[in-house]
């Protein structure tokens, strides 16, 4: 990909021409046609983006990371290392009726190592997903959550708003 305003490792299969410039993406990533990725993107190895994705500016993917359908992470949102996003309530083998359920990530939210993130849920902005934590509802704006099934441990973080 010589020339091109991003980066994309050679061992990558990058389907989509959406990618902002800056934005670096490296061993054994596979990126689906019409995923559309934003500028200074940073997305580590052996993840997999599905073709109806939306990543932010700024927005870090650590390594083991699936977007599945119907995910937008907004700009400067981080997930970490194998995290896991689901957009099937009730998942079938071979169902291609299934009810598609969008989640959203807002703004400068954090995800920790190893979250689970069910269906349809938004994390706001600002907000903090601890390590582990399965995450079956919203996460309001600016709050912190942990446990399974996560919970609040902490509000007091403002709009989460980088200074």
């Amino acid at each position: 990909m010589s020339g091109a305003p991003y980066f994309v490792h050679p061992s990558s299969d990058v389907q989509t021409a959406a990618i902002g410039s800056g934005t670096r993406i490296w061993q054994y990533v596979v990126v689906l046609q019409g995923a559309r990725i934003g500028c200074e993107c940073n997305i580590c190895s052996h993840c997999f983006i599905e073709s109806d994705v939306v990543v932010g500016d700024r927005v870090t993917i650590k390594s083991g990371v699936q977007l599945w359908n119907g995910i937008t992470l907004e700009d400067g949102v981080f997930v970490g290392p194998n995290v896991s996003f689901t957009n099937d309530r009730r998942p079938r083998s071979g169902n291609r009726d299934f009810k598609l359920e969008r989640t959203t990530v807002a703004r400068d939210a954090s995800i920790g190592a190893g979250a689970v993130l069910l269906p349809g849920i938004r994390v706001g902005a600002g907000a903090t997903v601890g390590a582990g934590a399965v995450v079956t509802r919203d996460v309001p704006d600016g709050a912190t959550v942990a446990g399974n099934p996560a919970r609040i441990i902490d509000a007091s973080q403002g709009s989460g708003k980088r200074e």
